[in-house]
């Protein structure tokens, strides 16, 4: 229940997000917020404690959300995408005791494999509701309009493999390989010998029953393994790639990453590398933290580009490519999927996990299309390699 004071201090808080106009509901009071016809309505339930929305917008709000102590009248996509886009007036506190532990993480071995499972190990089953029949879990690539999910994550499979400028013999290492569909599409179409590693259990189960079902046990093997752990093998590759893996890393061990990642190839080798990108350099968002990627980082492109050029790393940067509209498009499909199970999920996991997972894909779709993130993809060689063709899109 509202107090007036309370209710005051909602309808003043949110007149920061006045770009976009909307209608707020607190306390039994109603007010317009910007100019214009509403696009939609907030209607708040309980009161949110003042310290909350001063320490964190994203928190504050984001967890209301759950919890029901907000509700939306209008489309979420439209609501999301008017505030995500005024994101430089959320509040947060780094400093504050309630989030530090969320913005500053341990990095370690030990912690990151318990974070990686926390979200990759919640089910194939899960995944499958609302994932094309690929089961690839990263942005996708529409060549044409109107394309189907599936075809879109077909297409961003070949269109990496044909970066990578692969040949009948060659050996590829795929870093965050989940379940597998690029090595097999890779060893299908190009003949080469893979090796795959992950930290998800369900990934790498799923990863194994899938390249025994495509008849290439000889061609690929999929690890339970930290990649931090495979340059103790002794084995160079001639292509690597990586994609939605680098998000996991940590912010203190990029300098490691693409050292390791060079260990592992050979001299003239290519490396391509698919990662969610920011301009941020500092902060996280806790919201996502807390609920969904414990630990995630998304690192900034100059941040990666600088690391690969280290001389311990030797690495060169051939193309970088950004494919940040189609991951929104990509989400979108994936929250449009997910709504079609709503009450599947609710029934095995509760109403306020269905919540949560339809605030984390609708808002990271606003936040693509408002351009607060992006996605890369850059193709490094390590070494000089003039042994390509001269034209960009072999």
């Amino acid at each position: 229940m509202f107090s007036k004071i309370a209710a005051g201090f909602i309808f003043d808080y949110l007149k920061r997000f006045d770009k976009y106009p909307f209608t707020v509901e607190a306390g039994g009071r109603t007010q317009n917020i910007g100019q214009g016809k509403p696009l939609f309505k907030i209607i708040f339930h309980d009161d949110i404690p003042k310290t909350r929305l001063l320490t964190s917008t994203s928190l504050a709000l984001g967890d209301a959300y759950i919890d029901k102590k907000i509700e939306l009248e209008g489309d979420l996509f439209t609501a999301l995408s008017c505030l995500l886009s005024q994101s430089n007036r959320f509040v947060l506190k780094r400093r504050a005791f309630s989030i530090l532990k969320l913005l500053n993480p341990p990095e370690s071995e030990r912690q990151q494999k318990k974070e990686v499972s926390s979200h990759y190990d919640l089910g194939n089953d899960f995944y499958k509701l609302w994932l094309d029949p690929t089961m690839t879990y990263s942005c996708a690539y529409f060549k044409n309009e109107g394309e189907s999910l599936e075809q879109a994550q077909r297409d961003k499979v070949h269109h990496i493999l044909g970066k990578l400028y692969l040949k009948p013999g060659m050996t590829l290492l795929d870093i965050g390989c989940g379940w597998g569909y690029l090595l097999i599409e890779a060893a299908k179409q190009y003949g080469i010998k893979g090796v795959g590693c992950t930290l998800s259990k369900e990934q790498y189960q799923k990863g194994i029953e899938r390249v025994r079902e495509a008849g290439l046990e000889d061609q690929i093997k999929i690890k339970l393994i930290d990649y931090r752990e495979l340059p103790s093998e002794g084995i160079q590759y001639d292509r690597l790639v990586s994609v939605g893996m680098l998000e996991h890393v940590g912010r203190k061990n990029y300098k490691l990453y693409m050292q390791t990642c060079s260990k592992l190839l050979k001299d003239q080798g290519l490396f391509l590398l698919h990662y969610i990108s920011g301009d941020d350099e500092v902060s996280a968002n806790p919201w996502i933290r807390k609920h969904i990627f414990p630990g995630g980082t998304i690192p900034s492109l100059r941040e990666i580009i600088f690391d690969a050029y280290e001389p311990e790393a030797g690495f060169k940067v051939l193309d970088v490519e950004s494919l940040r509209r189609h991951y929104y498009k990509t989400l979108m499909c994936w929250y449009e999927n997910f709504k079609k199970v709503h009450d599947k999920v609710t029934a095995t996991r509760g109403e306020a996990f269905t919540r949560m997972w339809d605030l984390y894909l609708c808002g990271c779709a606003a936040a693509f299309e408002c351009g607060n993130v992006d996605l890369h993809q850059i193709l490094m060689s390590k070494g000089t390699n003039n042994d390509l063709p001269m034209t960009r899109w072999f």
